[in-house]
């Protein structure tokens, strides 16, 4: 790695932790009810909704009404898509978009992965992306810090049936934290040069005409081919450009806060409106950990144990710089390939810094890479190159961060709950290993408890490799690998990894907009996500209503060095074991065929 490349991890490491101080102090205070000022606007809305706000939920009605909440999300988000032609607000005349994309692109939002098989500004009316997909961007995170919410309070309380109202949860979480946030957040992306508007596309003359070559079309509008069976190309030039216009700002803050990904162009932020300047570029890597990091700190808080969330913080924060540093590292190593053409492979790298194919030159392969690894760790899934231009080991680092379950900080209150899955796990092998019942913050984890952490776990995993396995085997989803062989398969690996885990990034070599591909990956998404959430929230049921036991001198300490590597450890262990053959099938082999 450069000393540009170390400075850039210390500096972000250092300011993330700073930040996430505060955040985690605030959110503790939403969660609680302690903003006096807001008590009255949350009640005028509870009357008007008809919601009984001092009325409580077990985990079981908790979980319904988080379930019909976002089974409403699908409905309208589908119904805007499959309408948009005859909505407002549809300055280019998009038209509807097709039955299984709609379907896969309401199941995406809604579940907080963003997964994208459509280009953004060729599909997606302006109404369709502020009213449905930018409005999902707010309730799916919101839904995930509602639920981990839940889940401290099964820890902190005792003898307990209820785990709070989703519907006061929701409600705080949106109104306090997700909408003042990117207010402001939206206001320094149009003050970096973000569009913030309404108006129609604008067709631009450029400043260098630009030189390219497409087939040439036959009467039939087939195109030609020669005697050889190749297609007759013809030059062209152009010196004219379509820019698309929007409320792009707006979207691209609660996109990155929320952890969402889903950007407002194709290019998603490696497009200079998305992501226009260095600065936009370090905050916006900041605002996707902000609220994970923050998480940890109103974990400690609202269990009244600042140790617990510096244990769960230190353990996420070592397994996020070992990625960092890793995926860093490949980059900037080159492709080894480039002697074999007579290039010095040594001069390459140190004047093109390394690997720069499917990078931004105003980034780099350090903010890229970085880039990489954050929103992988967390389920953001917004990019600012292309990983399936990384080196094989290189695209491996954001591959593997997904399948640990993006448990390092993670999305918006999943990377908390999954991390807290992986605590329960790692207490009760510490438990066996020692022959004491487990308990962990005072709460006996038994059989009930493991069940669930079990299901918790091992639902991603399945639907993946399953996932992967169908796709491989059928010919609808053979025909969408452009690229043979390893690489081809690591598109595939990393497209059910990326919908299963709910990150929505992607290789981008895959063609995935297609009937098979939109239903299969659809189907990951949504139990990906509620999968482990009913799970979750019936652990959070079942410890709530457990009595706190008093520590003694036996009792197994949930902080400190000792239990971050046993965590780290379980992480590791159980979290990556399951995928280690298919990652031999693809990037492992793919690297030992690059540096053969």
């Amino acid at each position: 790695m450069t000393a540009h490349a170390w400075t850039l991890l210390a500096v972000y490491t250092v300011v993330l932790l700073v930040l996430a101080v505060p955040m985690g102090r605030y959110i503790a205070h939403v969660a609680e009810g302690r903003l006096a000022f807001a008590n009255r606007i949350e009640g005028l809305l509870y009357r008007i909704a008809g919601i009984k706000a001092e009325a409580e939920m077990g985990w079981l009605h908790y979980a319904m009404a988080i379930l019909i909440f976002n089974g409403l999300g699908v409905l309208v988000v589908y119904a805007l898509q499959r309408l948009q032609l005859w909505l407002p607000l549809n300055p280019q005349g998009l038209a509807n978009v097709s039955p299984d994309s709609s379907f896969n692109t309401a199941v995406s939002f809604v579940t907080n992965t963003n997964w994208q098989g459509y280009s953004g500004e060729q599909t997606m009316s302006t109404l369709t992306q502020m009213l449905g997909l930018a409005v999902q961007n707010f309730f799916s995170a919101a839904t995930g810090i509602v639920v981990v919410v839940a889940l401290i309070r099964g820890f902190a309380r005792h003898t307990s049936t209820s785990v709070g109202n989703a519907w006061v949860d929701l409600t705080r979480v949106t109104l306090w934290i997700l909408l003042p946030i990117s207010f402001v957040y939206a206001l320094f992306l149009v003050q970096q040069g973000s569009p913030q508007n309404f108006d129609a596309y604008k067709d631009v003359q450029t400043l260098e005409v630009t030189k390219y070559q497409e087939p040439r079309q036959a009467a039939d509008g087939q195109p030609m081919k020669n005697d050889k069976g190749e297609p007759v190309m013809e030059d062209k030039a152009t010196g004219r450009q379509t820019l698309a216009m929007g409320p792009i700002a707006s979207q691209e803050a609660i996109k990155m806060l929320g952890t969402n990904g889903g950007g407002f162009l194709n290019a998603n932020s490696a497009h200079p409106y998305e992501n226009p300047t260095a600065l936009a570029n370090f905050v916006q890597m900041l605002s996707i950990f902000l609220i994970p990091a923050g998480l940890c700190f109103t974990f400690g808080r609202m269990v009244g144990d600042a140790r617990q969330g510096w244990t769960l913080l230190i353990a996420m924060t070592v397994l996020f710089v070992a990625g960092a540093i890793a995926a860093t590292a490949f980059e900037q190593q080159g492709n080894p390939r480039l002697a074999a053409l007579g290039v010095d492979q040594s001069a390459t790298a140190s004047q093109a810094g390394g690997n720069m194919e499917g990078k931004e030159t105003r980034f780099g392969i350090a903010e890229t890479a970085l880039f990489a690894t954050i929103t992988t760790d967390a389920s953001c899934g917004a990019v600012n190159g292309m990983h399936d231009s990384f080196t094989p080991l290189g695209g491996m680092v954001p591959l593997v961060n997904m399948q640990l379950g993006e448990v390092v900080f993670g999305g918006v209150g999943t990377g908390l709950y999954g991390m807290l899955v992986f605590a329960i796990l790692a207490v009760f092998i510490a438990g066996l290993m020692i022959g004491r019942t487990p308990e962990y913050l005072g709460k006996k984890i038994e059989a009930y408890e493991m069940k669930m952490s079990s299901v918790a776990i091992l639902v991603t995993p399945l639907l993946v490799l399953l996932g992967a396995a169908v796709a491989v085997m059928a010919e609808p989803g053979r025909a969408g690998v452009a690229n043979p062989g390893a690489h081809g398969f690591s598109e595939v690996l990393y497209a059910l990894t990326s919908a299963a885990n709910n990150n929505g990034s992607a290789f981008g070599g895959i063609s995935a907009n297609t009937p098979f591909y939109n239903v299969l990956l659809a189907v990951a998404m949504w139990f990906g996500r509620f999968g482990v959430i009913v799970p979750v929230l019936a652990m959070a049921g079942s410890l709530a209503a457990k009595k706190r036991l008093a520590a003694t001198t036996g009792t197994m300490p949930t902080h400190g060095l000792l239990f971050v590597s046993l965590l780290i450890g379980v992480v590791l262990l159980v979290g990556l074991l399951n995928y280690v053959p298919a990652l031999a099938l693809g990037p492992v082999i793919e690297h030992l065929m690059l540096w053969k």
